[in-house]
């Protein structure tokens, strides 16, 4: 995957499990699985957490649209479906979460029905 893909996905799970404004462990754990299957390493991930802390929760909304939108549409899937999962971790989906989530799928041009049915073959 590419770097692009990691970093975009890495913004988006950020916002995802600090939406209601409380980060379980469950949710620290999808995120770990999360950076294991897509091999982020953790130059990688230090360089996004050293960043993102600097930033607005909009500006890093922003940036990982930009950095999701430069990817091929499989990517794009991918990452949504790990969103889509990531967001069921904590067992209480929070409105922002199905927000956010609704509308970066809306502005990255990706089918929802794509990311559902990708999410149950995998799970």
């Amino acid at each position: 995957m590419s770097k692009n893909y990691q970093l975009g996905l890495l913004h988006l799970v950020q916002l995802v499990i600090s939406a209601d404004g409380v980060i379980d462990r469950r949710e620290e754990e999808a995120f770990q699985t999360i950076r294991k299957a897509e091999d982020i390493s953790d130059e990688v991930f230090d360089s996004f957490i050293s960043e993102a802390k600097n930033k607005k929760e909009r500006d890093i909304y922003l940036d990982g649209i930009k950095l999701i939108n430069s990817c091929e549409d499989e990517e794009k899937i991918k990452a949504f479906v790990h969103l889509y999962k990531l967001s069921e971790s904590d067992s209480l989906i929070h409105v922002k979460e199905i927000r956010l989530l609704l509308y970066s799928i809306k502005l990255s041009g990706v089918e929802f029905n794509d990311v559902v049915e990708l999410a149950k073959k995998l799970s």
